[in-house]
């Protein structure tokens, strides 16, 4: 199997919820803060320790039936009115050692990585070091003429037209192993672009989904700050909110602390899949973490640590074309996912997906890669936070995180 395309938007995302309207649109786009004191369809039930015992249960039951104790499984985390009331370990980490998964476990997030790529951008545009609207060729002095239409901003909502690095490598290995292929780097994939001669469509007028451009991201935060990427993510997000335990992971460097191994399910056996032609990259999806850690991730987008509401807002704000009086007109192109949904509005920000589940304002990510899935979910006004890590590809991370949160949420009309 070649594995390139792993990292992709995956199936799932163009199942996620019905096509969006001009209401959809302007219910994502509107600020994504906490509001105190309104209820935005939680359930009724005060969270007493009764109540919280009960979710405990539920959400127990949910990830029991699809793991078992022997077998790779996942962690699972949920966050409710600013508290963890739920962080779990189902199943081994690693089936050479036996060692179960842990809250401390870590995994490879693949594309829940790039809301971290994102930020890492946004904390140097705050810093004058980057510009959203400042143009490839500005960036990258050897970026060809046709980089000048394509801005920063473009890479981060998914609307510049790159060519795709995974669809290039699945052309050039198509008869080779997949073990026999060579790992491709962000600043490879930069290379990559660098030899193209233009973009599948003009920058800036659709949606398609580019783990590319988040790769050339990564790229634009080493140059614009001077430090490797894996030590900026570090110095700048990882070590100030207290997640010790995250990295951008690169072969020979620090290794992950806890590290879960990926598997597959083959002939009912699991085989290792751990590693693949794309796993060297970082900024489209090479970060590990833990539930552990990502409790205080979640902590810090509440209270709005590393950015102010207003810093954070473009990351929560589909992406529009200008429209006739100065209005604007929502982009359409591959729906959620990257082919699904051609004409709906794109409900993408910077690193996140913002199309709301049964009413309720959402922003959230999905991560697929060879051996691992992973689902980052939250519902700002609601307070709810779901998380879970999988070192197995056979569990539908949306749908499980979908109903953890339906334990607390009721549909709006």
């Amino acid at each position: 199997m070649l594995a390139v395309a792993v990292v992709t938007a995956p199936a799932a995302l163009r199942l996620a919820a019905a096509p969006p309207g001009r209401s959809a649109v302007r219910a994502a786009t509107r600020t994504m803060a906490p509001a105190a004191g309104r209820r935005h369809g939680i359930l009724a039930a005060a969270p007493t320790a009764g109540a919280r015992a009960r979710w405990r249960a539920e959400l127990d039951a949910i990830f029991a039936a699809v793991t078992t104790p022997q077998a790779p499984g996942l962690a699972a985390l949920v966050r409710y009115r600013g508290r963890t009331i739920f962080a779990r370990g189902y199943g081994r980490r690693d089936l050479r050692s036996g060692l179960p998964i842990t809250p401390r476990t870590d995994f490879r997030l693949a594309s829940c990585s790039k809301q971290f790529t994102a930020m890492a951008v946004m904390l140097l545009v705050r810093a004058g070091k980057l510009r959203y609207d400042e143009p490839l060729t500005e960036v990258f002095r050897h970026f060809p003429a046709y980089g000048a239409r394509i801005t920063i901003r473009e890479l981060l909502n998914h609307t510049s037209g790159l060519q795709s690095y995974g669809d290039w490598m699945a052309k050039k290995y198509a008869n080779q192993e997949p073990w026999d292929i060579p790992q491709i780097s962000d600043a490879g994939v930069l290379r990559f672009e660098e030899r193209q001669h233009g973009t599948e469509f003009p920058p800036g007028t659709k949606w398609k989904y580019s783990n590319g451009g988040y790769c050339l991201l990564a790229m634009a935060v080493e140059r614009a700050s001077g430090m490797p990427f894996p030590t900026f993510l570090r110095r700048r997000i990882f070590l100030p909110l207290g997640m010790d335990h995250t990295l951008a992971f690169v072969y020979g460097g620090p290794p992950a602390p806890q590290r879960a191994y990926g598997y597959t399910l083959d002939a009912g056996r699991w085989m290792e899949s751990d590693q693949d032609a794309t796993s060297a990259t970082l900024g489209d999806g090479g970060i590990y973490s833990s539930i552990h850690d990502l409790a205080k991730w979640d902590r810090a987008l509440n209270r709005h640590t590393l950015l102010s509401a207003a810093r954070m807002r473009p990351a929560i704000t589909p992406p529009h074309l200008p429209g006739p009086a100065g209005g604007a007109v929502p982009i359409a192109g591959g729906g959620f996912g990257s082919e699904a949904g051609a004409g709906r509005p794109a409900l993408y920000g910077f690193g996140w997906f913002l199309n709301p589940w049964r009413g309720h304002a959402r922003m959230w990510h999905e991560g697929e890669t060879v051996g691992f899935r992973s689902v980052i979910m939250r519902f700002p006004h609601d307070r709810l936070t779901v998380v879970l890590l999988a070192n197995r590809v056979d569990l539908k991370l949306p749908a499980l995180a979908e109903r953890a949160a339906a334990l607390f949420l009721r549909p709006k009309s």
